[in-house]
Formats: C-alpha cells, structure tokens, sequence
C-alpha cells in the first residue's frame, strides 16, 4: 500500500460526513482503522449563524471521545481550526438559514481533517454544501 497522505486524510473525512447511519459510520471507522486512519463523525442541525461555537465544540469532544485527538491543547486547536475553515467555506449558502447534517473528522500521524456536509435553508427546499479543512499537527 502507498503512503497515507494529507488527500488520504481528507478523503476519510468526507467519508465519514456522508454516512447515513451509525451503522455505516462504523464500518467506515474500521475501514479506515485497517490503514491506521483514526475517525469519527457526529450528527449537527440548527441556524448557522447560533450553531457555528457548538458545531466547533461538538468536532472537539466527538474527535476526543473517539480517541481522534488527545486531550492537548495543539490537537484541539488543530480540530477547532480545521473546523472552523470548513464552515467558511459554506458560511455564503448558510447565513441567516438552517443547517443539518454531519461532521467527519478523520487523522493519520500529522494531517488532521475535518469535513461538514449540511443541506442548508427551510423546510425541503435544501442546498447543499459541504466544506473541508485540514491541519498538520505533531503525531
């Protein structure tokens, strides 16, 4: 097998954020566990604008709760920034609407990615959007 890259990493993310159940979610998690890929993923929905702080927060715990991170300070900035990147790539199709969907965080040694892929707007009349950032940390 070719070395893990940073493409590798991002791609386990958004992966993870398609899922559609837990089910899913943990078949993936014990894919990507065989190539030494640590994941997680965790549902969100709300106004954007409000959720921004607690969708940031719920990447945290999530990649801390699913051994992801470990409790420091540089890999829970790492999930923070990577996070918050993500949302300003859909921040022009989310302002001022509702957001639901799901949060991927995936990590080999150094890349830390984080993937969000939410329909956007009110009641069935969704877009959707997905945003990626990624973060190198020590291992």
């Amino acid at each position: 097998m070719s070395p893990v890259g940073s493409r590798d990493v991002a791609r386990a993310a958004i992966r993870m954020a398609l899922t559609e159940s837990r089910d899913q979610e943990k078949e993936m998690k014990a894919r990507f566990m065989k190539v030494a890929i640590k994941t997680a993923a965790v549902d969100h929905g709300g106004d954007f604008i409000a959720s921004v702080n607690k969708i940031t927060e719920r990447a945290v715990v999530a990649a801390k709760r699913e051994g992801v991170i470990r409790e420091v300070h540089a890999d829970e900035g790492a999930v923070a920034g990577a996070t918050r990147e993500a949302l300003s790539q859909i921040m022009t199709k989310a302002l001022g609407l509702n957001v639901g969907g799901k949060i991927g965080i995936a990590r080999y040694q150094d890349h830390i990615s984080v993937a969000v892929f939410f329909g956007v707007g009110l009641l069935h009349l969704d877009e959707v959007a997905i945003g990626l950032g990624h973060r190198a940390v020590s291992s």
